[in-house]
């Protein structure tokens, strides 16, 4: 019981640095031209509706 309750935590923790990680990326990809967008096979609105976030470190 109690070793399922910490898998269980700490999957939610890496789920939810991975979407802060997929937000901080997809920030640094909005600085690109959108020619680059487009050979990355991405836009800026598919961007905007996976959400975006800079990140000041």
């Amino acid at each position: 019981m109690a070793s399922s309750f910490f898998r269980n935590a700490f999957n939610r923790m890496i789920e939810a640095r991975e979407r802060q990680v997929a937000r901080y990326v997809n920030g640094a990809l909005m600085n690109l031209d959108d020619e680059t967008l487009k050979g990355l096979g991405t836009s800026r609105e598919e961007l905007r509706r996976k959400g975006a976030q800079g990140y000041v470190f």
